[in-house]
């Protein structure tokens, strides 16, 4: 039984990483990384797949 996890669209994904990492507002970053650890369960994990994605 294979059960695929669902991520958000790599769009959406690019943009949270852009808000985390690109804005100078503290509320901004947070809320970028907020939605990646919820949508992928740690900062590590968003990575690997991103970096899966762009290969």
């Amino acid at each position: 039984m294979d059960s695929k996890v669902q991520y958000p669209p790599l769009p959406l994904i690019q943009t949270w990483v852009w808000m985390m990492v690109e804005s100078e507002n503290p509320e901004i970053q947070e809320k970028g990384r907020n939605n990646l650890i919820a949508s992928f369960g740690s900062l590590a994990k968003a990575n690997e797949y991103l970096q899966q994605q762009l290969k």
